[in-house]
């Protein structure tokens, strides 16, 4: 059994999580150690990572989970949730552009808690018998004691303070005196873990059916907020099949719309067909980095709520779509880059079991602090996963009540031909699927080690927040030589300062090794790591 968390974790007979914060870790370690399964150690970290990493999720936010069964079937939990049905156009007539801050940004229901719900189901029909008390009692603790601000939230509750401080309970809740905490600070919620507490005993449901949703009805009709509590009522996650697309490597899965999972396999299959021989060569990054051209381009004309979608997104995902926009790509010079970037924050985290459940989950309140809106009386932080939305009359992603939002969110898993079996991911918006791919080329396709994959320096083609211009950002570790060529075939580069940087996101993965053995490893960029037993 490990003894301490690290950021790399190998070699264990039952099992191993990993997650960006390492009280998280401990949570989901501990539950493994009990006896739980990969489902139940999740469910664990899933309410724990919300009450020490709460800049980047909470259960106000949305989750998505992808699952491969010890049958070998792999399924999804789709948790994202709809714009309120008084979410009308006109009630945002005074706005070119959807708000990202405050009670109006605060208009979609929170779906995390109804894909908890078909996890739990899903675990204790795997043999899951550890009560819902013994799963939330790690956050329980940590939210009511106390947790430690990370360097992460400290920095992003200064850049964005302005935005945030009047925002109805983020002052209570986030700042200390008015003011932004300092790394090391210690702050309590006690009112979500009074909620947790609550859901012990209520069960789950409660969250939207019972007490937990009509005090959160009150307190977001207090703050003018559309959401009412017949959106949270109404509300219900679904089970799902995953998209799937088959490489060389094996079979990788993601989630269909309104995810962008499309893009990150299809940015897989597309570099696939590159033939790049060696890893942080030319080829290697240039042909990541046209195929994440090419698969945004396709999300940004076709992703939207699959009940709006033009076709099935299984389209962009077969061999004749693919080789035509993998003849698009020019292996020498870079396309021109003009879209305008998705951001975002969250997190992802990851579990496994030597049953042969693997589960990669992703859970979120779209950007850092989401809405910003604490509600009182749960202490729940509310999303602005509806800032997605246009207010555009035409437009792919149009706010219509009931609609659900574009989400950049999407978790990753593959089974490979060898037997392993791969469940990995990141946070950070557009970053999301470039990052996963440099994860899985790195580890798969050039047979580096796992924790060498997770650590190797980043890349990310977009606009970043507080950046001026789109470009092709590079960590500074990058060889003097790679960065020449990549410029002189007209790419535009930015060399980041930092050796490791959170423009990059935080990474992790873990892996179900044929022999039965589990491993696990997790971003020195972020606060966490892996650990098993």
């Amino acid at each position: 059994m490990a003894n301490s968390v690290n950021l790399h974790s190998a070699g264990h007979r039952y099992g191993a999580v990993c997650a960006p914060h390492f009280a998280t870790v401990e949570a989901g370690r501990s539950i493994l150690a009990e006896g739980g399964n990969a489902l139940e150690a999740m469910l664990a970290m899933a309410a724990s990572i919300a009450a020490v990493y709460p800049h980047m999720n909470h259960l106000g936010g949305d989750g998505f989970w992808l699952i491969r069964e010890p049958s070998g079937r792999v399924r999804a939990i789709m948790a994202a949730g709809p714009a309120a049905l008084a979410a009308k156009p006109e009630l945002y007539r005074d706005y070119e552009i959807m708000p990202v801050r405050g009670p109006l940004a605060a208009l979609t229901v929170p779906g995390a808690v109804g894909g908890w719900m078909l996890a739990l189901e899903a675990a204790q029909a795997r043999g899951g018998r550890l009560p819902l008390k013994v799963l939330l009692t790690p956050a329980i603790v940590q939210a009511r004691n106390g947790y430690t601000v990370t360097r992460s939230q400290a920095r992003l509750t200064e850049e964005q303070f302005t935005g945030l401080k009047d925002v109805p309970g983020f002052a209570a809740h986030f700042l200390v005196d008015g003011k932004v905490p300092h790394v090391g600070a210690v702050l309590k919620q006690e009112a979500f873990a009074a909620t947790l507490e609550h859901l012990t005993h209520a069960g789950l449901e409660d969250f939207y059916r019972g007490d937990v949703g009509r005090e959160m009805a009150a307190d977001l009709e207090r703050i003018h907020s559309p959401l009412a509590r017949a959106d949270l009522e109404r509300y219900r996650a679904a089970l799902a099949d995953p998209l799937r697309v088959t490489l060389p490597w094996g079979t990788l899965f993601n989630t269909d719309a309104p995810t962008q999972g499309a893009v990150s396999l299809m940015i897989l299959a597309l570099f696939a067909r590159l033939g790049a021989r060696e890893a942080e060569s030319f080829d290697h990054i240039h042909g990541l980095v046209e195929a994440t051209k090419r698969a945004l381009r396709m999300r940004d004309r076709l992703i939207t709520d699959p009940n709006y979608l033009a076709h099935s997104l299984d389209r962009v995902l077969e061999e004749r779509y693919l080789a035509g926009e993998a003849m698009k790509i020019d292996r020498r010079k870079a396309a021109a880059w003009p879209l305008s970037p998705n951001a975002g924050d969250t997190i992802w985290m990851g579990a496994a079991d030597t049953s042969g459940l693997v589960v990669s989950y992703i859970q979120s309140l779209y950007w850092e602090f989401g809405s910003g809106c604490v509600l009182p009386g749960t202490g729940v932080l509310m999303q602005n996963r509806g800032a997605s939305f246009s207010l555009q009359p035409g437009a792919l992603n149009f706010l219509t009540p009931g609609r659900l939002p574009f989400h950049t969110l999407n978790p990753a898993l593959a089974v490979l031909k060898d037997g392993r079996v791969m469940a990995y991911g990141c946070m950070g918006g557009d970053g999301q699927p470039q990052t996963q791919a440099a994860v899985f080329t790195r580890y798969v396709d050039f047979r580096q080690t796992l924790p060498e994959a997770v650590d190797r320096p980043r890349w990310v083609l977009g606009r970043t927040w507080g950046a001026p211009r789109t470009a092709l950002r590079l960590e500074s570790r990058f060889d003097g030589q790679l960065i020449d060529a990549l410029a002189a075939a007209g790419h535009d580069i930015d060399i980041l300062s930092e050796p490791y940087s959170d423009v990059m996101g935080h990474a992790g993965a873990v892996v179900l090794h044929p022999n039965g053995s589990c491993e696990g490893a997790h971003d020195p960029r972020a606060d966490g790591g892996a650990a098993g037993v």
